[in-house]
């Protein structure tokens, strides 16, 4: 007897439901992208018990017939591919055809749809269709989906707790809504109006929809392209910074995607601007021929591939970089009750008895105001121009200084970090580097596997000017070093610098080993904190500060100097209300 058989198709739609459909989040990706190919413009997603009771779009796109209806359940069944070179011109959100035959297999469905004078319903449970007939003639479609994985036991032990899937339903929308913002959405929850955009077609608008004033006054507009990609979208300022990379919302075509090269170019060019272990708040569209992207690698959709994607990452980096160097300002040293609290209700609502602290935006308000154009604004030009006056020290650790505009704060250590690492960086770059002789070379041993590692990629410390031997068995002895080396400390960097070359063996970047050397270095030979200053002292850090390419931020990212404007030190004291 055969062994081999042929399943059934119900068992079939079960199995692609495993991978289509892992959560209540993916059910609703999957419907409202239908209705954003239905050419909708307002939908509403209806949850209740954050999906597990039943989910319910509606939408007033273009509808379907009867025979589309009954059809639209049928797997591989799709109104938006045809033939196989169709697969290299994807401009739908959806085109695999399984999204709702594997729905449909694993839950109980009554769909409304019309696209004319006679609308139709249509009921489904567990992938068997048992009723079809004539319902309201309203234009659109009205999806509802309840009972999901009552047949799949494994499937539905595995769904979350009603706050994890809300918040998964949130995070996709939200995403969704920044991606479309044409397009008006609303998510409720048991009634709860819970992330709410207006479909005005206006990108900025819609960020503070989703994220609240803070963000969206403090986003960076960018633009680039090259011969085959455009750029466009907001940036985060360094001082909004999240602890995950959730909010890089990256939008391919139209279409929210994930992709790691991507990603890391957008953490790159923010590289000396904030804490490692945070991340900023970016909303990136980028747009390109549809045959230089892949989306066909998941049945999600999400995961991309993209050809040409070194000319991506590159154009994206410096598009950034260059966008945070031209815009960064001081940050001011207040931040006003009401610029911490407002946000839209719903963005606040949302996050109601969760993890807090995943959550927390880091807070920094920067010389800038939306809508306020009386507010000074100073960018690098003109921070170059500035003329500081030093007034004293706290705690030996802050350097108080004045001019006409106000009062400013700077972290002596962070301020002192960023002049040593930008004149590290540029010596980096002397064709013929300075060098000191060392009155008594340095010796290091070293275990015989980082003595191998080592000696493999010393050439990148010989072209700064070290000069390196071979002395005895395992051991190195420096004999030179460039002028930039701390006086006094010489033995303790070169130990450190010798384990940072061992460290970065494994797919060794010159460009970025050279930039951990000089953070590494400019760190150890800077002014510390409770180490008192002479007012000659002060004064030269000050006048080297602002001659920096970047001032506003040590090399690791954090603030070196604030703000305290004139306005600000008469409210404080209420001379001005």
């Amino acid at each position: 007897m055969s062994k081999i058989r042929v399943m059934s198709e119900n068992l079939a739609n079960k199995i692609a439901a495993g991978e289509v459909v892992e959560k209540c989040a993916s059910v609703v990706k999957e419907l409202v992208e239908n209705s954003i190919d239905a050419k909708a413009n307002n939908i509403k997603i209806n949850l209740i018990d954050g999906g597990l009771t039943s989910i319910n779009i509606v939408d007033n796109g273009i509808g379907m017939d009867k025979e589309d209806a009954k059809l639209a359940f049928a797997r591989h069944a799709t109104s938006k591919i045809y033939k196989d070179d169709d697969l290299f011109f994807i401009e739908t959100l959806g085109f695999r055809g399984e999204a709702l035959a594997s729905i449909a297999s694993v839950s109980e469905v009554n769909l409304d749809t019309c696209s004319g004078d006679v609308g139709t319903h249509v009921h489904i449970k567990g992938g068997i269709m048992d009723e079809i007939s004539s319902s309201n003639a309203r234009i659109g479609t009205e999806i509802t989906i309840t009972n999901l994985f009552f047949n799949t036991p494994a499937r539905l032990k595995y769904l979350k707790s009603e706050a994890t899937e809300l918040n998964n339903c949130i995070q996709f929308i939200e995403k969704l809504s920044l991606s479309k913002p044409s397009i008006a959405f609303t998510l409720t929850n048991n009634g709860k109006v819970i992330v709410k955009t207006s479909g005005s077609s206006n990108l900025l608008k819609t960020i503070h929809e989703i994220y609240g004033l803070n963000v969206s006054s403090n986003m960076l507009d960018i633009k680039a392209s090259n011969d085959d990609f455009e750029i466009s979208g907001y940036i985060g300022k360094p001082g909004i910074l999240k602890k995950n990379r959730n909010h890089f919302n990256i939008i391919v075509n139209g279409r929210i995607v994930r992709n790691n090269d991507i990603n890391r170019a957008i953490n790159d060019a923010y590289y000396t601007y904030k804490h490692e272990g945070f991340y900023p708040i970016v909303v990136i569209n980028i747009d390109t021929d549809p045959t230089l992207v892949d989306v066909n690698i998941h049945p999600t959709k999400q995961d991309i591939k993209l050809s040409k994607i070194d000319d991506l990452t590159r154009l994206l980096y410096e598009t950034i970089k260059n966008t945070l160097y031209d815009n960064l300002l001081i940050p001011n040293a207040i931040i006003t009750n009401e610029e911490n609290n407002i946000k839209s209700e719903s963005y606040v609502s949302k996050y109601e008895n969760q993890d807090l602290e995943s959550k927390t935006i880091i807070q920094t308000s920067f010389d800038f105001r939306a809508n306020n154009e009386d507010e000074l604004v100073i960018k690098n030009a003109d921070f170059k121009k500035l003329k500081l006056y030093p007034i004293g020290q706290v705690h030996g650790t802050y350097i108080i200084a004045e001019n006409e505009d106000g009062m400013f704060i700077l972290d002596q250590h962070a301020a002192h970090e960023r002049i040593n690492y930008e004149m590290i960086q540029k010596r980096f770059h002397d064709e013929t580097p300075a060098f000191i002789d060392m009155l008594v070379p340095f010796s290091i041993e070293l275990s015989t596997s980082d003595y191998e590692i080592f000696m493999e990629n010393k050439y990148v410390l010989e072209d700064l000017g070290f000069n390196i031997e071979e002395f005895g068995i395992n051991t190195i002895i420096f004999k030179s070093h460039p002028t930039w080396l701390t006086k006094n400390f010489e033995g303790d960097n070169l130990r450190t610098i010798v384990d940072l070359v061992i460290t970065n063996h494994k797919n060794f970047n010159k460009d970025k080993f050279l930039d951990s050397l000089a953070k590494m270095v400019s760190c150890k030979m800077s002014i510390k904190a409770n180490e008192h200053l002479s007012k000659e002292q002060m004064e030269k850090l000050l006048d080297d500060l602002v001659e920096c390419d970047n001032p506003y931020n040590c090399c690791h990212g954090r603030p070196s100097i604030m703000k305290f404007t004139n306005y600000e030190l008469e409210k404080m004291f209420k001379r001005v209300i």
